[in-house]
């Protein structure tokens, strides 16, 4: 047995050995390669002083061109630098895709073993110097200091290039509690606040605007101006994993937050102290089909069997239209027998131009979701209703279909082939791009790119953090109080499940042992599907079933008619759990609040004033049984739409 462990660690061990040459080979050919695009770089920007005002020479040409005047208007400025772009610039400009920094804010040039995204991702120098890019979806972020020297390091190469067009860098959601592959980034050095089916059980249309103005002012100095959210989406599907990023079901609802939330990132025009939003997923993502989501291929159909496909235009043309939206992004899936051709939302003509276009009259920027023309590492390419069609063959169908920007890609010189061989005009190529440097011009990106990193201290300071936390009591709705079990009185021990280990020192009620507690308050997460196909990303979205499986349910059970019990339901899609509730002396509903928060609830430290956004459905076949592109229609429901209880 000792040989055989013997020669297994020899294994092991050469193994190791072998991974590690091959990464030191890696890193030789990855450090060649940086330093032969770098040598393609030009000189920082110039200076320009004209009567008593200072101007930067972004194409190194010595005087003012009209698109470096500031004086100028937008139109002509971007006409100015529209005649001097190369195909290959303009293609560029079409592509947005996702970037990683070190620990220190260093560009992904080397990729590291510690960052297995790292591996997946070409550098910043070879989408900026080789292929002409110019946005970037920005993931993790260690420090607000490492993500404004990465964003300065970024504007830095893109000063370099010959015409010095500044780079636009985007971001999910930072400001909730965790981080999910695709969809958020929680970010633990900026204010925390609920998810946006939190805000929707505010009702607070002011409140939300105050978010997307405190968020603003935090993406801005941290160097983030373009927003990829809100979702303007409904949640008329619960078996959708996007619900948490929803403002509820309700269209009115969601039309009137989503407008909040847009004015307060853009304000009440785009300008240089503004943050550009991507609202989507035009024209609404929420009736998947089963609940499946169109990411993969499992959930490729949006079904309308209501006939409630203008119900999720609201949201759009009260909401984010009514806002001016600076951008607007499709969904995957395929609306089905809505438009007279089976294809997802981005290569569908009567949804992008002859909807959005032509009747909503939308000329803004409009940019795919991520991954629909080339297969990812994490996702095969998400090319519903074209799947047989060439990448380059997709790239023209987008096009066709009005869309402007391709977003997870990074395939300018499909753009490049198609427009060589006559199959896209340039001058719809120039219609696109004038679209992208209108917004760029509009932020004030051609005058200061960069930030200032003596200014972070914006970022997540006392104020913010407390405005978000006031928003999370706000969002907390008391689904059930029977015979006024909550408010706690103050002597009360409660043993916690599911919950956060660091509250007894603010807590002193709070027991190790369920035995020694008089009361337990256990949180309990939404249940899911497992994965019904093989893509990696898969594996992080929770999306299906809502009910829980038998054993798991025992085990809730069995904790819950132990003592009296709080339960604690964080929604991030609405759960089946009428047992659970039956046997609970409290019920609440939580949307991804601080643990804190939900005990300041419980000892009646503030009145819970939250309305459920959604309903909650009673049973598997209430579930089943509702349409998908019907707000509040399940069968009796444990808790309907707008349920919710106070202290009085």
């Amino acid at each position: 047995m000792k040989k055989f462990f013997k020669i297994l660690l020899y294994i092991i061990g050469g193994l190791v050995v072998i991974a590690l040459l091959v990464y030191g080979g890696f890193k030789i050919k990855w450090h060649r390669a940086s330093s032969a695009n770098m040598e393609l770089a030009g000189e920082l920007a110039p200076e320009l002083n004209i009567q008593g005002l200072k101007f930067r020479d972004l194409n190194k040409n010595g005087k003012l061109d009209i698109y470096e005047d500031f004086r100028e208007s937008i139109p002509a400025r971007v006409e100015d630098l529209l005649s001097q772009m190369t195909l290959e610039e303009k293609a560029g400009l079409l592509f947005i895709h996702i970037q990683v920094m070190g620990e220190d804010g260093e560009l992904n040039e080397i990729p590291t073993l510690g960052n297995p995204f790292s591996l997946m991702l070409e550098s910043p120098s070879t989408q900026i110097y080789r292929k002409n890019m110019n946005h970037f979806n920005l993931m993790e972020s260690p420090s607000a200091l490492a993500t404004a020297n990465w964003g300065n390091s970024l504007q830095e190469l893109a000063e370099r290039t010959r015409l010095g067009i500044p780079v636009t860098i985007a971001t999910d959601p930072r400001h909730g509690k965790g981080f999910n592959v695709g969809t958020t980034v929680g970010t633990r050095f900026i204010s925390r606040w609920p998810s946006p089916l939190g805000l929707g059980a505010t009702r607070d249309s002011a409140l939300v605007r105050e978010f997307g103005d405190i968020a603003r002012q935090e993406y801005l100095a941290l160097g983030f101006r373009l927003a990829l959210h809100p979702m303007a989406d409904l949640a008329t599907e619960p078996r959708w994993a996007r619900v948490n990023g929803t403002f509820g079901e309700d269209a009115h609802l969601s039309a009137k937050l989503t407008e909040a939330y847009v004015l307060g990132f853009q304000g009440d025009s785009l300008g240089s102290s503004s943050v550009a939003c991507m609202t989507k997923h035009f024209s609404g993502g929420g009736p998947q089909e089963d609940g499946w989501d169109a990411h993969f291929a499992s959930g490729v159909n949006q079904a309308y069997p209501g006939d409630n496909f203008d119900y999720h235009l609201i949201p759009f043309t009260d909401g984010a239209l009514k806002a001016n939206t600076a951008m607007i992004m499709p969904y995957y899936g395929i609306p089905k027998e809505q438009t007279s051709e089976e294809v997802a939302f981005a290569f569908n003509k009567d949804i992008i131009t002859g909807l959005l276009r032509d009747s909503l009259n939308y000329d803004g920027v409009v940019c795919t979701d991520w991954g629909l023309v080339t297969d990812m590492f994490v996702k095969t390419a998400s090319a519903w209703g074209v799947e047989h069609l060439s990448e380059k063959d997709r790239v023209k169908k987008i096009l066709d279909a009005g869309c402007d920007m391709f977003g997870g890609e990074s395939r300018p010189e499909l753009v490049v082939a198609l427009v060589e061989e006559g199959q896209i005009s340039e001058e719809r190529l120039n219609t696109s791009v004038r679209r992208i440097l209108r917004e760029k011009f509009r932020l004030g990106l051609f005058e200061n790119a960069y930030v200032d990193t003596e200014k972070l201290g914006v970022v997540g300071n006392p104020e913010f953090v407390e405005k978000g936390k006031e928003a999370q009591r706000k969002s907390m709705v008391l689904l059930k109080n029977e015979q006024g079990f909550l408010p706690l009185s103050g002597d009360k021990k409660i043993y916690l499940s599911g919950m956060s280990e660091g509250l007894s020192g603010k807590f002193p009620q709070i027991v190790t042992d369920p035995e020694d507690a008089d009361i337990i308050v256990q949180k309990l997460q939404t249940p899911f599907s497992p994965p019904k196909g093989d893509d990696m990303l898969e594996r992080f979205i929770r999306q299906g079933r809502l009910d829980f499986e038998e054993e798991e349910l025992k085990e809730i059970l069995e904790l819950t008619n132990s003592k009296p019990t709080v339960t604690v339901l964080s929604i991030e899609r609405p759960p089946v759990v009428p047992e659970i509730n039956k046997a609970s002396k409290a019920v609440i509903a939580d949307f991804e609040c601080e643990d804190e928060i939900i005990l300041e609830l419980i000892y009646g430290k503030f009145n819970p004033s939250g309305k459920l956004p959604l309903e909650i459905p009673s049973s598997p076949e209430a579930v089943q049984n509702q349409l998908e592109d019907v707000p509040y229609d399940s069968k009796n429901p444990l808790y309907p739409y707008g349920h919710g209880l106070t202290f009085n």
